[in-house]
């Protein structure tokens, strides 16, 4: 690093994220529009399978995806964990529960689309397809004509919201993590740094990156500008030259050599 000034903040480039669907990144952008009004924030929605790519090859500075990150060149912090639903058509006897359990899945047939985000260890509980469906949009498709049932986060089941759809909560089967992703460096690009402080909940004050060093350098500017202290206010103890002290009267109390007043108790 140098000790060069830090750049004007209007000369500073938009700062891209990337993310994938189901994720909503509106409260943070209005944050950041907040904390940095003359940084724009362009967003870019990306598939899945292109979220990657697209931080490699510097399509975006960060993204909003989901676990697991595919490799070591990427730096990722997880923000949340979704929960996990089943889509049923409104007519369908899921409908009646509250919740259900991978073993109430036995006899349906239960659709994988190849860009599914929960990550199986093994296939889906369930009878399964006889083809994978390619998208979790196109599985959304068979399940309202009838055909299966589809296990996704929460967010993708409002993502792709049907009126002849519904879906209810699953326990006991993998759940997303969301997490914010970036290009793996000794140090995050300030602009990154900005927006790790944003999903972690930082303060402005406590916010890292460039804007923080700025503020600081504020405030250096503001201690180095401030009046000399006021005078000591009356009553202050001096330091040298004082008048001794005059001697105190005596203390007021039922016993001692004075009595009330200070005047001396007349003998019995």
């Amino acid at each position: 690093m140098t000790d060069s000034p830090l750049a004007p903040a209007s000369d500073a480039a938009a700062f891209r994220l990337a993310f994938v669907p189901g994720v909503t990144p509106s409260k943070w952008v209005r944050t950041w529009e907040q904390r940095l009004p003359d940084v724009p924030l362009t967003l870019v929605q990306v598939t899945p399978g292109e979220a990657f790519g697209v931080l490699r090859d510097g399509g975006a500075d960060a993204a909003l995806l989901r676990l697991p990150v595919d490799a070591e060149d990427l730096s990722a912090i997880p923000l949340y964990e979704e929960t996990s639903v089943v889509v049923v058509p409104k007519d369908h006897h899921f409908a009646a529960a509250e919740e259900l359990a991978p073993e109430d899945l036995a006899e349906e047939l239960v659709l994988h689309p190849l860009d599914d985000t929960l990550g199986w260890e093994a296939s889906p509980p369930g009878l399964p397809a006889f083809q994978r469906p390619e998208t979790t949009a196109d599985a959304i498709e068979l399940v309202a004509a009838g055909v299966g049932v589809l296990v996704v986060p929460q967010s993708l089941a409002r993502l792709h919201h049907r009126k002849d759809l519904t879906y209810r909560t699953i326990t006991g089967v993998p759940q997303s993590r969301v997490a914010l992703s970036w290009p793996k460096a000794e140090e995050a690009p300030d602009l990154v740094e900005e927006f790790i402080g944003i999903v972690r909940g930082r303060t402005v004050n406590s916010t890292r990156g460039r804007r923080a060093e700025e503020r600081k350098g504020q405030k250096t500017v503001q201690k180095s500008g401030q009046k000399p202290a006021k005078a000591a206010p009356k009553g202050a103890k001096k330091t040298a030259g004082a008048k001794p002290a005059r001697p105190g009267k005596p203390a007021k109390g039922k016993g001692g050599a004075a009595g009330r007043g200070g005047k001396p108790r007349r003998g019995r």
